[in-house]
Order: structure tokens, then sequence, then C-alpha cells
């Protein structure tokens, strides 16, 4: 019996039976709502209660109370309203209990008059017997009886489903042995382990979470049970075990943590395409056009826009400082994949080591230092284009495996089987003479041509010197906005000068060479008077003297001895160029300067393989 207040949803006060129905102390009791205990009955109790202040008494046997420890009790419910409080007195009868004590009072009914009634006692456990059956039936959970050896002695519908076994199989049979024998990671489960066989021996409830029942076809089943012990007049008989199969929530588990790592790799991968293009704002190599009037100029921007709009991988080569990634960017730009990122690579800034985790990322344990999955350049490229700047510096090892992403689109991070898919474009660029190390066992051939499907020619300053002027105001104008010093400027005497430098360092040097002005200038005047005495390696060609008379050379025949001089040093070298005791080596020129000039002059080194020169004949070194 119990008082409560249904307005102030409180417990009031309970009686000894009471409490022990809801599994606690009446002040444990009091401290919750009580309408909590109705669970999911709870609009059942609401109509009831509505009823009960209004045509007091009422009755009804549909609620279902959940206990402390929140097992259900089907409950037969009298409520009688107390109208000076507006609190209800309730009777509850648990209907189990009273359906064994109608049977029982029965039986002494039919005792007394004499009529025992075996038949309808029969009838009447036989639809108790029903009852239970359809309860079994109808449950969408696994449950199954043990006695207190282990046997089985009942399995409803829904184990014999889930677990593959007939009744027939598991009835009189250790339970244990059949299906709970092994933990999920292989390894033998003891049954002294057995939370479900603690029960006999400790008469508590055991609830696991997350161990395996293993299905007859030897499949292991995720499930979560709960082991409830059985007592017979206060003696433990055995246990019924309820379980649930959670392969279902197993799988959505494992759906949501690899939708949630695909999320932070994103988030990574967006993070170091933003730290990339920080890195190159910061750098300011990002020019916003490529400045000259020169025949050159014209004929690089018509190659650009032919090779743009298409997918073609570009090799790029040119002397350091001549702009090549200024032509990559203009291509990136110009493309369809303009609206993904440019990922420069620079190759000759990677150590030896890391080549391949940098091309290609890695996952957490590769190797010493991964703590995490990381993605590489290529993979951060999908979508956009990948600029690997010296790429003459990729070890020989490296190259196979990056000429079958250019072939595939598809990589393998360090330490990963999975093989992953990207599309990429190429642009490629070198300083270095590719075909000089393909001859030296340097640099891959197929790699070479799966690079060179549309080679570009980025030109040295000085063979378009009349660019000077455009580029010397374009840095002048940037400089100013740099260092804040507006007003100055360049006299046309002074970019006479610029013009009859040689330029090594080509647009580089200019650029650097414009700044250093700005910030020493006081006048707002850039001179350069001391420019071509500064850089000895670079002298002026009109200043050049040879001949028997000491007097300056005309073009022509400068030229004319230049080509002869390059000769004469490809004879001695057996037609090396570049490398230890190669021509340009001879010459003290760069390997780029010298196989450019060779272009021009139409030689071709290989013709001079098998010549040599005698130790007179030997060639002087070339002018830079």
């Amino acid at each position: 019996m119990l008082v409560v207040d249904p307005f102030r949803d409180s417990l009031i006060d309970a009686n000894v039976a009471a409490c022990e129905l809801l599994g606690g102390e009446v002040q444990t009791l009091a401290a919750r709502p009580f309408s909590h205990f109705f669970g999911a009955a709870l609009p059942l109790w609401v109509s009831f209660t509505d009823e009960a202040l209004n045509r007091s008494p009422a009755w009804s046997d549909d609620l279902v109370l959940l206990d402390l420890s929140r097992q259900p009790h089907h409950v037969e419910t009298f409520a009688q309203s107390l109208e000076a409080s507006g609190e209800l007195l309730l009777t509850l009868i648990d209907r189990d209990k009273a359906e064994q004590r109608r049977a029982k009072a029965d039986l002494c009914r039919q005792h007394r008059r004499g009529h025992v009634g075996w038949e309808r006692v029969e009838q009447v456990f036989e639809r108790i017997e029903r009852q239970n059956q359809l309860i079994l039936g109808a449950a969408g959970e696994g449950i199954y009886g043990l006695d207190a050896e282990g046997r089985t002695t009942f399995v409803n519908p829904a184990a014999e489903r889930i677990l593959g076994w007939s009744s027939d199989d598991m009835v009189g049979h250790d339970a244990h042995r059949m299906f709970h024998h092994t933990r999920a990671d292989g390894g033998h489960f003891p049954v002294q382990q057995c939370p479900i066989h603690a029960s006999f021996s400790d008469g508590q409830v055991h609830r696991v979470d997350d161990e395996v029942f293993w299905h007859k076809n030897g499949e292991a089943i995720p499930v979560e049970y709960t082991s409830t012990p059985i007592f017979e007049m206060g003696r433990l008989v055995g246990a019924v075990v309820l379980f649930r199969d959670i392969r279902e929530r197993k799988r959505a588990e494992q759906q949501l943590r690899d939708a949630l790592s695909e999320v932070e790799l994103l988030k990574q991968r967006l993070e170091l395409e933003n730290q990339y293009l920080q890195e190159e704002i910061k750098a300011e190599l990002n020019h916003r056009e490529i400045v000259g009037e020169s025949p050159a100029v014209a004929q690089l921007i018509r190659q650009i826009a032919l090779v743009a709009p298409t997918d073609a991988n570009v090799l790029i080569s040119g002397e350091s400082g001549t702009g090549k990634e200024l032509i990559a960017r203009a291509i990136h730009v110009g493309s369809e994949r303009s609206g993904r990122p440019l990922i420069r690579v620079n190759c000759a800034a990677i150590p030896r080591d890391l080549f391949e985790s940098e091309f290609f990322g890695h996952v957490k344990g590769a190797f010493t230092g991964a703590v995490s999955d990381r993605p590489g350049r290529f993979e951060l490229a999908d979508g956009g284009t990948l600029f690997l700047d010296e790429v003459g510096e990729i070890p020989l090892e490296l190259q196979s495996k990056l000429l079958r992403v250019l072939q595939d689109q598809q990589f393998e991070r360090v330490g990963d089987n999975r093989t992953r898919e990207v599309d990429v474009r190429v642009i490629a660029a070198t300083n270095r003479e590719l075909r000089g190390m393909i001859e030296e066992g340097g640099f891959r051939e197929d790699l070479y041509f799966r690079l060179n499907v549309f080679p570009i020619d980025s030109v040295p300053l000085r063979s378009r010197i009349e660019d000077v002027p455009l580029l010397a105001r374009h840095f002048l104008q940037r400089a100013c906005q740099k260092f804040n010093k507006p007003g100055v400027r360049i006299p046309p005497a002074q970019l006479e000068i610029l013009q009859r430098y040689a330029w090594p360092g080509n647009i580089r040097e200019l650029e650097n060479v414009i700044e250093r002005q700005v910030i020493v200038t006081q006048d707002g005047r850039l001179t350069f008077d001391d420019l071509l005495l500064a850089e000895p390696s670079a002298p002026r060609i009109e200043t050049l003297r040879a001949g028997d008379d000491g007097g300056p050379l005309p073009e022509q025949e400068l030229c004319r001895r230049q080509r002869d001089n390059a000769i004469a040093a490809l004879k001695e070298c057996a037609g090396k160029v570049s490398g230890q005791g190669g021509a340009a080596e001879l010459l003290g020129l760069k390997p780029t300067t010298l196989f450019s000039r060779l272009k021009t002059w139409g030689i071709v080194p290989r013709d001079y393989r098998d010549e040599a020169v005698l130790p007179s004949g030997r060639p002087t070194p070339s002018p830079r």
C-alpha cells in the first residue's frame, strides 16, 4: 500500500510490502519522482490517476511498475482518492502472485466441497504454460534457462534463430561448452570465469555488455546479456539468461568510428593545405603575371595557353632563378583544376629517408615518430596540381614508385596495404640536364618521358635582356610597397647598366639587386654603377678582348670562338657534358648553360664520344 501525491509526483508513504516490491526504503523511494517507476507505462498512469481523482475508486490491471533495479512488475492497482489532501491511496497486488493465489483458493474451494477438480487444475496450469510459451515465443531477445549444473532446460525461438542450434540440440547439454567456450580474441574461456555460471554460486544478477556467443557454423556473434539466478524454496536451482544480438549495433559503431576517422583525416588535410597556402603567401612567390614583351616571353605565353587547359604533364627546364615556379602557377591557374590547390614539393629540401612519406603519406606506427596518420603531397593535391620542383633530386629508388603513380594514379601510404586513388596533374621543374643524368644512370628514362609530355624551356634573363626595364620597374614597385619607400625611381642611364649585365642569377638576382638598392638609397634614385665590378663572375661580353691586337671582338667572331671552344672541350671529354671531368667543368660553366648553348648551336654531344684531343689542343675556359 502507498500514499501518493499525483500533483507533486511524489511518494508520501509506503508499507513494507510496497518497499519490497519497489526494492528500496521509503526515504530512497520518496527521493525520486513517482512517475519514474512506470517507464513506458507512464501514459497509463496519468490516465489512471485522472480516473481515480474524478471517479474514485479506480482499478486497473494494465500498469507495470519498475523497481530500482529496473525490473518490471505487472500489478493490479486499486486507487482511493483522499479528498481532503488530494492524495491517492494505492493498493498494489502482484498480478502473477494474485493469479497463483486465485488458483490456490479455487483448489481449496474445490477440495472443501469434496470435488478436487483435477481436470480444472490441469487446465489452469496448461493456461499458465501456454501464456509462458507465448511470452517466450514473442520475445525478440534470446532466452534460455539453465539448471544448477549448467545444463540447458529451455530455449526460446529467438535464441534458436540467433545461435543456429535447435532446442533439441541444446536442452540437456552444457550451454557454456556449446556456444560460450571461447573469447572474442580466440582465447579459451574457462567456465570458472563465466559470469553466467557465477550466478549459480553468488546468487547475483550479472550483466555483460560485450562478449561473444558462437554460432553453430563457427561465427562469433557479439552479444550483451543478463544472467538472473532462479530460487526455489530459498534454494538456488538455476538461472535464466536473456541475451541480445548486437552485430548491427557493432556495425553502426564501426561505421561511426570510420566516419569520425574520415572527418579527422579531412580536417588534417584541410589544415595541411591551409598551411601550404600560408607558407606560399609568406614566401611571396605567387607573382600575379608574367612580366615581359620579348619574343621569348611571347613564345612562353603561347605555350602556357596551349597546355594549361589540358591535363598533360609538363616539364619546365631552365637555370635557377628564371621563374619556373611562376610558369607552373600560370599553367595551374589556366587549367580546370584552378579551384583545387597547387601543392609544391621542393625535392631538393626533403631528406632522403622521408621522400616516400612526404610523397605518399604514412599510417600511425609505420616508423619511429609516426604518431598519427598523415596524408602525403599526392593525396593533398587530389583534384589539383602537384608541382615537383628540382625533380632531378628525387632518389633513383623512389622514381619507380613515382612512375607508378603517374601511370595508374594509385599509391599506398607507408605502412598501409590499402590502395588509394588520386586525380593529380604533375608539373615538374629542373635546373639539371636530365638527359645527361639518364646517360649516367641517375634518372630513369621512362620517368623522364612520362614527365616530359609537354616540355617548356624557362629562358634565362640574358636571352631576354630587352625585358630587363619592365622587370626592374615591376620589382621596384613591389620593393617600394614592401619597404614603405614611395617615390623611388630608376634613371634611364641606370637601366642601361642593368641591360649590360649578364645576370648569372637570372630574375631572382635582378629582384634582389633592386630590393638591396631600394633599402640603401637616400635620394630616391637607384644607382647600379658598381654592379658590373661587384660581380666578377659575370663580365660584360662587350669588354671581352681576344686576338693579337687586344681590340674588341665582333659579336659574330666571339660566338664563333665560343662555339669552337665548346667543340674542343667536347672532343677532349669524349662528348661528356656534365659531372666530374665533363666539358662544363672544363670550361667553368654550369651544365645547364652549356647544354643551352649547344642546343642553340645545333651541336649534339654524343657525336664526339669517340673523338679526343691532344693536350696541346686543350680548350680555354669560356666566359660565363
